[in-house]
């Protein structure tokens, strides 16, 4: 098999490379994983708790290796400091309500009968994770399935292959069994016919539409259940009664940070008529104030997309807007750092409309367009213009006005003058063509689990 190549956005360079692995020592990863699964379900809930959480610390510890590499794999500046605080946080919270989530529910408990509803491990839980966010997205579904029981295959993006090395290490020296957790390098071929083998309980997959159908299809007749986490083009929405400052430094925030290469990043700003042209003009101040450069420079703020192809995506969409009668109101001549490859200068775009690819098909860039608006019934219906629905940002004072317009967006979680944020405490979620499941919180437990009843009689 060819090796699969990791090239840096930094530079270009081949930054690693790693064989996939062969259908039949894929098999055997599986089959090692399935033969542990019980063993590891037997210990104390206690023991796997902790053997988790010294597993993070000794991420942590490894703190300085993987915000290095972090920036070579996927180009995101070093002063950022990794992924570590959600990623503690996420551990935190979801080791703390383990034993209660996962506590029997006892129905009645009399001298004739005893009923109760227990939570089972899964089995074998296969992660695919995804490059921009590398470590929290792998952390939401690896944590919570290694307390609860399960055996853990993950699988990461080729644009951070070291990222699953670094949590095998990790997790391996804390004293997590190497069977129980399992790091692989595969190709899509194997990936899919291990799937159709049913060689996996669970498959949480983080990634594009595309990638998803091709889960889906891949499982097809094996009732194997699946998470999917396909995309967002979330839209942000200033209401007359909004904070200025704070919308603005918010939304442009989730809309650049990490290159706009997140899946709950702003990609659509719908601001009232009032508001409007003071929100688009202290929006090209902020972002005018970033500094596009080596993510190794203490002074970028904005670092390289993570491959020059996604890069072009982006070029694509703004030049066909542009093309159509968009305004870009970002000078690109003032971020010099861009090469026409994997460093790409950010973008604001007006006199946008649905009609342009960028404001309905995802970007995953640091481009933004905004949109002028009259009503909340217009906004609405513009919000809800997507095939997607991760998040929606509503920026208000009223907190019913915000759940009473929330209760109306087609989205998975709403936010009130917030954005671009997972809360371990709520599910992580999205309808329409951003997937399917959730992720942390309780309900994050129900996923890598299953429900079984017990009913015992005396005679």
């Amino acid at each position: 098999m060819s090796a699969i190549q990791l090239i840096s956005p930094v530079d270009g360079s081949v930054y690693a490379e790693r064989v996939p692995l062969s259908p039949d020592a894929a098999r055997a990863v599986a089959v090692r994983a399935k033969a542990a699964q019980k063993g590891w379900a037997a210990r104390p809930l206690d023991e796997r708790i902790a053997l988790v959480r010294q597993g993070v610390a000794h991420l942590n510890a490894l703190k300085d290796r993987v915000v290095d590499e972090l920036a070579w794999q996927m180009g995101r500046p070093t002063r950022f400091g990794g992924e570590f605080g959600g990623v503690n946080a996420r551990t935190d919270y979801m080791a703390e309500i383990a034993a209660q989530t996962l506590a029997p529910v006892m129905v009645e408990d009399s001298d004739k009968f005893r009923r109760y509803l227990a939570r089972e491990a899964l089995g074998v839980v296969f992660i695919v994770a995804p490059w921009n966010y590398p470590y929290l997205t792998a952390i939401n579904t690896l944590v919570p399935a290694l307390i609860a029981g399960n055996t853990v295959i993950l699988k990461h993006a080729s644009q951070t292959l070291l990222v699953g090395e670094r949590l095998a290490e990790a997790f391996h020296a804390a004293g997590v069994p190497e069977d129980v957790f399992q790091n692989v390098v595969l190709d899509h071929a194997t990936t899919e016919s291990l799937i159709a083998a049913r060689a996996f309980d669970f498959v949480n997959f983080t990634g594009s539409v595309a990638g998803g159908q091709a889960m889906e299809r891949a499982a097809a007749g094996t009732f194997t259940p699946m998470g999917l986490e396909l995309g967002g083009k979330d839209p942000g929405y200033v209401r007359a009664d909004a904070n200025l400052e704070a919308a603005v430094d918010t939304l442009m925030d989730g809309a650049m940070f990490n290159a706009g290469q997140c899946c709950c990043g702003i990609e659509r700003i719908y601001v009232h008529e009032s508001l409007y042209d003071a929100f688009v003009e202290k929006s090209v101040a902020w972002v005018n104030a970033l500094k596009l450069g080596n993510p190794f420079d203490a002074s970028s703020t904005l670092g390289p997309m993570a491959n020059k192809r996604f890069a072009k995506v982006v070029r694509d969409q703004v030049a066909e807007a542009v093309a159509q009668g968009a305004k870009p109101l970002i000078d690109p001549a003032h971020f010099p750092a861009d090469d026409g490859g994997a460093y790409l200068a950010p973008q604001i775009l007006v006199n946008v409309t649905h009609d342009m690819r960028v404001m309905v098909e995802e970007s995953f860039g640091p481009v933004v367009g905004i949109m002028k608006v009259s009503s909340d019934a217009e906004a609405l219906r513009l919000m809800n213009d997507s095939p997607y629905g991760l998040t929606a940002s509503i920026w208000t004072q009223d907190y019913d006005t915000a759940a009473a317009l929330g209760a109306q967006i087609e989205t998975g979680t709403v936010f009130m003058n917030r954005a671009d944020y997972l809360d371990p405490a709520l599910c992580w979620t999205g309808c329409k063509d951003t997937g399917r499941g959730g992720s942390l919180s309780f309900l994050g437990f129900h996923s890598v689990t299953r429900p079984k009843s017990y009913h015992l009689k005396k005679v």
